[in-house]
């Protein structure tokens, strides 16, 4: 029996017989047959797991149920352990047998080297590496597919970029390559005794294929590919790989090209990620009519899902954020739900439906992310993060600028420790069924968009999905937080269901955008205006939100433009987005956008082609839109031959205003959000997630006003100052006592001064608020020491001549114990008074100014006048009660009389001198 079948027998029998199997060679007569295996099973009772997933009913006994582990090698050579679901190192391969899967899929570039023997990353996964790895899941028994890009680095729609060897070949050259790398590789493979099952001919080739475009060339490809497969190994099978199932008609097309130019295959395979691609039931129809129309066998070659919005390894992930991962929870539940739906939709279409690969289950961090520096080292000489720098000089445009980490670790079916999570086995569980203890998987997140101006109302029930599948509606009280949205922004709001669930809510406020049908969603495309070639509305291609674009391409150099007049615009300041994706084929392709008024050329903000789905959004300058309210928005572009993209989401409107300064609350809530709350009395802790909360809402406005800011920085710096600690106390503050030194220190009562409390014996506080007149002015922490002497000061300065009493508080945990007051009387705050003189004795015109302050208050700078017109002014160091002295040179006065004054100015007022008149006589 070849170890493949023990492997998928052994997992089945588990569910249904006490026999363990797994692990034991059974000779071949005593194997039930894999009809026999999916009776027994579909008579079972679900296995008890840790994840609740509904058996396959539908599941054919050879289903496939397969992995992409490319990156294998490198991040073993990276130091990475693979554990089993008990946390016991193992081998990656025999782990994934074990829990059920059938395949592995091994991705085969050409060339992925530098001239240097550099790795490009991702792997580094040429024939030699492929061959080994594929050889490793053969000995475990498992079926190989091999994915072959046709390229020197990653193949995908917005990449199909020919190897080194290939540049500058014609499309008949190309596929004559093809043919001879295939036949090499295929061969060589089979030599090594790999399990070849499946070759897949391209990657994602939606358009394209080894730098190849157009049907006709793609075609030429294609079947030199699949003529080398058949001739090497008759009995693998030939897939086709493409993918944007979601696109309408999109698969129907590329059928009917293939079936048009006789290309020879068995497998039509596609990409299904669901965050992207549509719904499982789409899935099915449009594979089915694939399967149905032209009697081909289909498949997923790609899937994942994400079980934590979490980076292992200090590399950003592709999936990070909630709002991108909306369709099952993100957990290791969630996972389980997601592939069992694209198993489902994949054998729902019958027969025709051979398997599902998840792809890269087992990439994981070569370490966490505060050893990124580490990280990088073994990316860059391992190549186990998705590019290292030296894939830069093949694909400067991508690898070149983002090269790093893995971007997938967050998806895969291991932890980040390496030990293998519950829905690794859901080959196994879609066979047998699993069930879990009925729980709260999630609940579900709100998505609420705004349009600036409108209302904000918040549901009051949310949907709590269970690991069952089931789904319940609860009633859900949201934060107070709410109450302070404003303006243009996107604010997270949490909230708690009557049964005590956490919940949550994202209220996206966009400015009102003045363009009609903006996005292309409505069938009346005639707002919109077209000139030039290449261009289509209400695309399915790529779009960025909604389900259409406008998607431009042409074979042939080609321009375009694409405007909307709008009128009736209210008068203001305007200015124009959009965003556009794509490939401009090389430095001549060029796109901008501008904004115009019939007076007014507005100058044209150049967009970026940076890649397929890495979106450039520029922003135009602002324009002033008078009386006559019209403005045009236009999307201008000249084009290479082959250049390719989408352009969605065009925006007119008003220009955001400038919000006002938020970093000292910015401060606050950090320094809030990092206390520990646990170490305070819990009823004076109440105010401060409310207060943080606040805070977050007015700090994700674009442009927060005022009065927000102030008002969230208040009660923040409120609910912070309720905070008692918690201590040993067992009664309240013994009574301390206010004392000052204004005087003391100068013999002036200037203002300047400390004030001091002294609790000489008894109950300690933790903290000791001082008010000046009624009004909070510090709260100084205390250290509490049970019935010791505490002492605390607070520095004043700068107070005006005045009385002002000082009052406080001693807190600890039992109370609060108010001090003995004390009042200080502040005569001597302002400078002393200057006297000023000049030495203009012989009269004529050129003399200097000298101002004195004999003894007092000092004074922080001054102004001299001359005329009733400031002359000079400066700074001055103070150090009362000492002398200060100002000496200002005059020149070239002419004769008459000249009149001065001087003022020496501090924090608490100014003093000025008497007049000083100087006669020039000649």
């Amino acid at each position: 029996m070849h170890r493949r079948t023990r492997s998928l027998l052994s997992t089945a029998l588990g569910a249904v017989t006490a026999v363990a199997l797994i692990g034991v060679a059974l000779p071949a007569s005593a194997a039930p047959s894999p009809a026999s295996v999916s009776a027994a099973v579909a008579g079972s009772d679900p296995v008890h797991a840790t994840i609740t997933v509904p058996r396959v009913e539908n599941l054919p006994a050879d289903f496939i149920g397969g992995v992409d582990v490319s990156s294998v090698l490198s991040l073993e050579a990276s130091g990475v352990v693979f554990r089993d679901a008990g946390g016991a190192p193992g081998d990656l391969f025999e782990i994934l047998a074990d829990s059920g899967v059938t395949d592995v899929r091994v991705r085969v570039w050409n060339d992925p080297f530098d001239a240097n023997g550099n790795g490009y990353g991702g792997g580094d996964v040429d024939v030699d590496r492929a061959i080994e790895i594929s050889q490793r899941a053969t000995d475990a028994g498992l079926g190989v597919l091999v994915d072959f890009h046709y390229s020197d680095f990653w193949a995908d729609p917005a990449k199909q970029q020919a190897p080194k060897a290939w540049e500058g070949l014609t499309a008949e050259e190309v596929a004559a390559e093809v043919g001879v790398f295939t036949r090499d590789a295929v061969r060589r493979l089979v030599d090594a005794g790999v399990d070849l099952r499946m070759v897949q001919v391209g990657n994602e080739t939606n358009g394209g294929v080894a730098g190849v475009r157009g049907w006709d060339d793609m075609a030429k490809v294609f079947s030199a590919g699949s003529a080398a497969v058949r001739s090497e190994s008759p009995d693998t099978l030939v897939a086709l790989h493409f993918t944007n199932p979601e696109r309408a008609g999109f698969y129907a097309d590329v059928a009917a090209q293939l079936d048009r130019r006789d290309v020879d295959y068995d497998v039509f395979a596609s990409s299904y990620y669901p965050f992207w691609h549509g719904t499982p039931e789409n899935l099915t129809a449009v594979l089915s009519h694939v399967a149905e129309t032209y009697d081909k066998k289909v498949m997923v070659a790609e899937t994942s899902w994400a079980f934590t919005l979490d980076d292992g390894d200090g590399h950003g992930n592709v999936i990070d954020l909630p709002s991108e991962a909306t369709q099952y929870p993100v957990s290791v539940q969630g996972q389980a739900d997601a592939v069992r739906a694209v198993v489902q939709a994949v054998a729902d279409v019958g027969d025709a439906g051979i398997g599902v690969y998840y792809w890269e289950p087992a990439w994981l961090p070569v370490g966490p992310p505060v050893q990124l520096e580490q990280n990088r080292v073994l990316w860059e000489r391992e190549g186990s993060g998705w590019a290292s720098s030296f894939a830069g000089e093949y694909e400067p445009e991508d690898a070149g600028h983002w090269f790093g980490g893995s971007a997938w670790d967050n998806q895969a079916l291991f932890g980040f420790d390496g030990t293998a999570s519950d829905a690794l086995n859901i080959f196994s569980y879609v066979r047998t069924g699993a069930q879990a203890p009925r729980a709260v998987e999630s609940v579900q997140p709100v998505a609420l968009p705004v349009t600036e101006g409108d209302v904000v109302e918040l549901p009051s029930e949310v949907t709590v999905l269970y690991n069952d599948g089931s789904s319940e509606q609860q009633v859900v009280t949201w934060s107070s937080a709410a109450e302070f949205i404003e303006g243009i922004g996107e604010y997270a709001i949490a909230g708690v269901t009557d049964a005590g669930l956490a919940a949550s809510a994202t209220v996206t406020v966009s400015a009102r955008n003045f363009l009609r049908n903006p996005g292309f969603e409505d069938v009346d495309t005639g707002m919109w205006s077209v000139a030039g070639s290449g261009l289509t509305l209400r695309a399915w291609d790529d779009p960025r939100s909604g389900t259409h674009s406008a998607h431009f391409y042409a074979a042939s150099a080609y321009s375009f433009e694409l405007s909307q007049t709008v009128s009736g615009l209210p008068a203001g300041s305007y200015v124009a987005r959009a965003s556009l994706q794509g490939d401009g084929e090389g430095a001549d392709g060029r796109a901008s956008l501008s904004l115009s008024s019939p007076s007014v050329a507005g100058a044209a903000a150049a967009f970026g082609f940076d890649g397929w789905r890495v979106w450039s959004t520029p922003t135009t300058a602002a324009l002033q839109v008078g009386s006559e309210g019209t403005a045009v928005v236009r999307v201008a572009a000249a084009l290479p031959a082959g250049a390719w993209g989408t352009i969605d989401d065009l925006e007119l409107v008003r220009e955001p205003v400038a919000g006002a300064d938020t970093s000292v609350l910015r401060e606050r809530r950090d320094a809030a959000a990092a206390l520990d709350l646990a170490a305070y009395v819990e009823s004076s802790a109440n105010a401060v997630p409310g207060a943080i909360a606040r805070a977050e809402i007015v700090l994700a406005a674009a442009s927060p006003s005022a009065s927000a800011v102030a008002g969230a920085s208040d009660a923040l710096g409120a609910a912070v100052d309720a905070l008692v600690l918690k201590d040993a106390a067992t009664a309240v503050p013994a009574r301390g006592v206010l004392s000052h030194d204004n005087g003391h220190d100068t013999g002036l009562l200037d203002g300047d001064y400390t004030v001091t409390m002294n609790l000489w014996w008894g109950s300690n506080a933790t903290k000791l608020r001082v008010f000046e007149n009624g009004t909070l002015i510090e709260t100084v922490p205390l250290t509490y020491g049970g019935t010791a002497a505490q002492t605390a000061q607070v520095a004043v300065a700068g107070k005006k001549n005045g009385s002002y009493e000082y009052t406080g508080e001693l807190v600890n945990s039992r109370g609060v114990t108010v001090v003995q007051p004390v009042t200080v009387t502040v005569t001597d705050a302002a400078p002393g008074t200057p006297v000023l003189s000049a030495d203009n004795w012989d009269g004529d015109g050129s003399y200097t100014l000298t101002a004195d302050m004999w003894w007092g208050t000092n004074a922080t700078s001054y102004r001299l006048f001359e005329d009733g017109v400031l002359l000079k002014e400066g700074a001055l160091v103070a150090g009362s009660p000492a002398a200060q002295r100002v000496t200002v040179v005059v020149d070239g006065r002419p004769v008459g009389t000249h009149t001065y004054r001087v003022e020496f100015v501090n924090a608490a007022g100014s003093t000025e001198s008497k007049a000083l008149t100087v006669t020039v006589t000649r």
